[in-house]
């Protein structure tokens, strides 16, 4: 052809292409040099396309996230977190709040979320220690567990208990529940207070404390 350079068949020459780029022989697969001159007909236009295109580089991984996606997984994580809080304040989780000294245990736990209405309120003191409730603003009286046993001396005879707080002198315990003719006898749906005083039977009542906790009724 007229005009068109011919090149030697030397491996790493210049090619001239349809456009101003340039490509040398080796780099071009499929290229079949005969004799002087390059049949560039069967070089494939993709090929040429992809020598002249350089790869991107690679976009970081964090730009590719699709942002509703991330957006989703945060407030799942928040909603799972909700729950774990409201399952570590029900009733059947651990005491959150510290208690104080000589009150070892408390039922329902501060802050539960889960009680029934039936529910016993219960206090686990310290040793030689005594004490009264006050639930929702109503004083309950506190029997202890002895004088019951002293009203029915006789062996096998079931005891009675009366609708009051039992004391339990032995554990040093505290239980009220609600029933029938007690002064309080179920509690209503809602948050309910309870005041506790206690004090060491050695120091009298004078020298009584108080803790105060709610609970919750569902």
């Amino acid at each position: 052809m007229l005009g068109e350079p011919k090149l030697p068949a030397n491996d790493g020459m210049m090619l001239p292409v349809n456009d101003s780029s340039e490509v040398t022989i080796s780099e071009i697969p499929g290229a079949e040099i005969d004799g002087n001159e390059i049949d560039s007909t069967e070089i494939p236009d993709d090929q040429i396309a992809a020598h002249d295109n350089a790869p991107s580089a690679p976009v970081a991984w964090w730009r590719r996230l699709d942002r509703v996606v991330v957006m989703a997984c945060f407030f799942l994580a928040f909603g799972v977190a909700f729950v774990a809080r409201g399952l570590l304040v029900s009733v059947t989780g651990d005491d959150r709040s510290p208690l104080p000294p000589n009150v070892e245990q408390v039922t329902p736990v501060p802050e539960a979320v889960q009680v029934l209405s039936q529910t016993q309120v219960f206090v686990d003191l310290g040793e030689n220690f005594t004490g009264t409730f006050t639930i929702d603003g109503i004083d309950i009286d506190t029997v202890s567990i002895r004088e019951v046993a002293n009203e029915n001396p006789q062996p096998g005879q079931q005891t009675a208990l009366p609708p009051v707080t039992i004391f339990e002198p032995g554990n040093a315990t505290l239980t009220f529940v609600p029933s029938t003719g007690a002064p309080i006898e179920s509690f209503s749906q809602g948050v309910h207070t309870v005041v506790l005083r206690y004090w060491n039977v050695e120091d009298g009542e004078n020298s009584a404390r108080t803790y105060t906790w709610t609970f919750n009724v569902v």
